[in-house]
């Protein structure tokens, strides 16, 4: 029999003894351990199940979209890079903007904000294709960092599976077409995912450039500015640091750069202003809202799907702000929800774009994120199943039937 001591010195003599075939020479190096990923492929393969799913998301309505318009003998492409809003940003690409204000909404391009027709006409001078078929090709690009900025945001907070769901549910909004179309909405939501992501993992300085990015692309880029802000503000309460004071200042840039370039372009101080009153977008305290939203529901008899949804979506908006607080998310998140919210209701303008203003506002869905990991898997299943297939028909329907710009 073997004693104790016996058996560990048995073992240990088995485990260093070579094999035949593995003979290690003496003086010989070890061959080294395998090399990991670097780490933005392990991040990139932990959002891909994320990515896949919004692909798939995407590609369902799209799929729909192209088969609807063929038998309408439209064709897809002009309907996702030339049309409505995506007809204004290639004008801007291809002749710049206005040099004076005008008199009519139609005449004045300088409500749109510069980033991503700079983009368009910068990576179309070195790409093959045209600048509407380069414009097609960063949304859709975007709308990938975007999704993938989204996944980070709701993996960062409650973990892989509601990162997921959050994605998911971010693809499925009822005009989620727009995300692959030559818009703004996707790059805007990719520079406000990640600089909110930014915030949330405490580098507030790349948080606030990306905000000042933000602010380059679109009016509502003084949301994710103000959430940056705020955050950096209540940081220096508590410790003062020249960095988070920097990112304070330079968050708000971006907006403030374009608005102060029109203003001296136009030669008057509230130059952007007055191109806004031009397009008839101006703040009222959501009078205007409240005002067509009562027509629809109460004394429209036929009010249309397209405006029915445009109404539901606004709605349910401020019902998951509600909950937003209710579960406690983090103070940048809920501070840029709600300016992005009062933007959007609080204005005057036009009524039918204004779900399409929300989209950017991915944090609104972290209440059904998280009641869909906790539901059953049929449940979810079914639910989300419906918001796939819901969201593929109003996208064509919004593209095809509805007479207005998405």
């Amino acid at each position: 029999m073997y004693t104790t001591a016996s058996r560990q010195t048995t073992r240990a003599t088995t485990r260093e003894a070579p094999t035949p075939g593995n003979h290690v020479p003496p003086g010989s190096r070890l061959p080294p351990p395998p090399r990991t990923l670097p780490a933005p492929l392990r991040a990139l393969r932990h959002a891909a199940p994320a990515l896949l799913a919004y692909l798939a998301v995407r590609g369902t309505g799209l799929l729909l979209l192209t088969v609807w318009a063929h038998r309408q003998q439209h064709g897809v492409w002009p309907i996702l890079a030339t049309q409505w809003d995506a007809d204004w940003y290639l004008g801007i690409a291809d002749h710049g903007y206005a040099h004076a204000l005008g008199t009519a909404y139609n005449a004045n391009n300088l409500a749109f904000f510069p980033l991503y027709p700079v983009l368009v006409k910068a990576v179309a001078a070195v790409t093959p294709g045209t600048r509407a078929s380069t414009g097609l090709a960063l949304a859709v690009i975007a709308s990938f960092v975007a999704a993938w900025g989204v996944f980070a945001v709701g993996d960062r907070l409650h973990g892989r599976r509601v990162g997921v769901l959050l994605t998911v549910l971010w693809a499925a909004l009822p005009v989620g077409l727009v995300q692959w179309m030559g818009y703004t909405e996707s790059l805007f939501t990719a520079l406000a995912a990640w600089s909110l992501y930014g915030v949330l993992t405490g580098r507030l300085l790349t948080a606030a450039c990306l905000a000042a990015l933000a602010g380059l692309t679109r009016p509502t880029g003084i949301a994710v500015a103000a959430a940056v802000t705020v955050t950096a503000l209540l940081a220096l309460r508590r410790r003062f640091r020249l960095r988070t004071l920097a990112a304070a200042a330079v968050a708000p840039l971006g907006w403030c750069g374009y608005v102060g370039w029109v203003g001296l372009r136009v030669g008057r101080w509230d130059g952007y202003f007055a191109v806004q009153r031009l397009w008839r977008n101006e703040l009222d305290g959501g009078r205007e809202t409240l005002r067509v939203m009562r027509r629809l529901l109460v004394y429209d008899p036929r009010p249309g799907l397209f405006l029915v949804m445009v109404t539901l979506t606004l709605i349910a908006s401020v019902v998951l702000f509600g909950l937003s607080v209710w579960d406690r998310q983090p103070v940048p998140l809920l501070v840029f929800t709600a300016v992005l919210l009062t933007i959007v209701l609080g204005s005057g303008g036009v009524y039918f774009p204004r779900a399409r203003f929300l989209l950017p506002a991915f944090p609104l869905l972290l209440p059904l994120a998280l009641h869909l990991t906790h539901a059953s898997r049929r449940y979810r299943t079914l639910a989300l199943t419906a918001a796939v297939a819901g969201s593929a028909y109003c996208g064509a329907y919004m593209a095809l039937v509805y007479p207005g710009a998405p």
